[in-house]
């Protein structure tokens, strides 16, 4: 039996532990055209989740900025994948995470940065930044 630990505000280790039990689409892919190295950026300034404790509304931009391997993100895929996290209670910190997890997972690239700036909650604003590289 696993333990739960909590915080003095409340929140607990099963409230973290979202995005590993989280059910999403799969991130599809097409074939990349070039062998050559360059950049593809895709922002998404509508991003919605809730608080995993409270249920209230999180919203911010999500970036996510990767060098393509042999395949490239499906952008209609992403956003059905997105949509998925409208009405899920997960900790901004795990979103870039997670995502940067199923990024790798769909499209193996040679790296990878997903950056969520999400807005103010209580005063307080969060920019979080999860990187990969390809091992050479």
């Amino acid at each position: 039996m696993k333990k739960t630990t909590s915080t003095t505000m409340g929140y607990t280790s099963d409230h973290a532990a979202t995005p590993h039990s989280l059910k999403l689409p799969a991130i599809e892919t097409w074939p990349n055209q070039y062998k050559r190295d360059y950049t593809i950026v895709i922002e998404h300034p509508e991003f919605t989740s809730v608080c995993p404790k409270t249920g209230l509304p999180d919203f911010g931009t999500l970036t996510i900025e990767y060098i393509p391997g042999k395949t490239c993100l499906e952008l209609k895929s992403l956003k059905y994948y997105f949509l998925q996290y409208r009405n899920t209670g997960i900790f901004m910190e795990n979103i870039a995470n997670r995502v940067l997890d199923d990024v790798i997972k769909a499209c193996k690239p040679k790296s990878c940065t997903v950056t969520g700036d999400f807005t103010p909650r209580g005063g307080l604003s969060s920019i979080v930044v999860a990187t990969y590289n390809a091992k050479k």
